[in-house]
C-alpha cells in the first residue's frame, strides 16, 4: 500500500494506491484538514490516519504540494510538486511524451515530459488571476456555483483586468451595463485560457494533459482546445493527480 498527500493551498488531497490503481481518495479544505486531521508536535505534523481507517505503517507515505515547505508531516518523504504531477500523469495515462497543464487553487504549472522524464517546466505562482482562486472569486460575484460557471464558453465578454482583485470591479461594472451573466461567465473562463496560453505555447508538439481542480471546468477545457489548437485531454482524476504521483513515486 502506498499513501500520497498533496498539501494544496485551497484543498488537501489524500490517496491510497495499491500499485495498480487508486483504492481510496479523500479531499478536504486545507483549513478543515489541519483542524480535524492534523496535530503539531514540535515542528512535525502528525496526521490522524486512524480517523480515515488507514494504517500508514503498512505502506510508504509521500507528501508534496504548496504546504510541503512549511509543514513537515511526520514519517513522510517529500517530493517536488513538478515531479509528483508528472508521475501522476504517467500513472493515469501510461503516456511518456506529453505536456502537462496543471491549474490549481493558486498557481499554474506547465511541464514538458519526454521519455517519461521532465524535460522542462514553467510555473506561475505569483498571481491568482490564472488559477482556481480567480474563478472562485468571480463565481461569487456572479452568484454562480463552480459547476454552473463551468458550463459557459460561448460569446465570452472581453475582460481586460489581469488581477483577481481588480477583476471583481470589472465584473460588477459589466453587470451594471447589462451584460448577460452567461457571457460574463464565459469571459471569466476565457480569461484563464488567455493567461495560461503563453506558458503552454512555450512547449510545442504532442498531446496536452490537463490536471488540477480547474480541469474539472469543462468550459476552460473546451476553450483551451480551440485556442491552443492542440489535443487537450482531462486526466481521469485531475484534482488528485499530485497525490497519485506521490503515492506511486516509489514504484515508477
Amino acid at each position: 500500500m502506498y499513501l500520497g498527500i498533496d498539501l494544496g493551498s485551497r484543498s488537501v488531497k489524500f490517496v491510497r494506491h495499491d500499485g495498480q490503481a487508486v483504492t481510496e481518495k479523500h479531499s478536504f479544505s486545507t483549513v478543515d484538514f489541519y483542524r480535524d486531521y492534523g496535530r503539531m508536535e514540535g515542528i512535525e505534523l502528525t496526521v490522524a490516519f486512524d480517523r480515515l481507517g488507514i494504517t500508514p505503517e503498512a505502506g510508504r507515505l509521500t507528501v508534496t504540494g504548496y504546504g510541503r515547505n512549511t509543514v513537515r508531516v511526520k514519517g513522510a518523504d517529500v517530493i517536488p510538486e513538478v515531479k509528483a504531477h508528472m508521475l501522476g500523469a504517467v500513472m493515469q495515462t501510461g503516456l511518456k511524451e506529453f505536456t502537462l497543464l496543471d491549474i490549481g487553487g493558486q498557481d499554474t504549472k506547465v511541464i514538458k515530459v519526454s521519455g517519461g522524464m521532465i524535460e522542462d517546466f514553467a510555473m506561475n505562482d505569483k498571481c491568482a488571476a490564472s488559477s482556481g482562486r480567480y474563478i472562485e472569486n468571480m463565481a461569487a460575484i456572479l452568484n454562480m456555483s463552480l459547476d454552473e460557471i463551468s458550463r459557459h464558453y460561448e460569446s465570452p465578454v472581453k475582460l481586460s483586468a489581469t488581477c483577481a482583485i481588480f477583476g471583481e470591479s470589472e465584473i460588477i461594472q459589466k453587470i451594471a451595463e447589462g451584460v448577460p451573466p452567461e457571457e460574463l461567465a464565459a469571459g471569466v473562463n476565457m480569461t484563464i485560457v488567455k493567461r495560461v496560453l503563453p506558458m503552454l505555447n512555450r512547449f510545442k508538439g504532442g498531446p496536452v494533459l490537463f490536471s488540477g481542480g480547474v480541469a474539472r471546468n469543462g468550459a476552460v477545457a473546451t476553450l483551451l482546445r480551440v485556442h491552443a489548437k492542440r489535443d487537450v485531454t482531462v486526466l481521469p482524476e485531475p484534482a488528485f493527480n499530485g497525490a497519485i504521483g506521490c503515492a506511486v513515486s516509489s514504484i515508477l
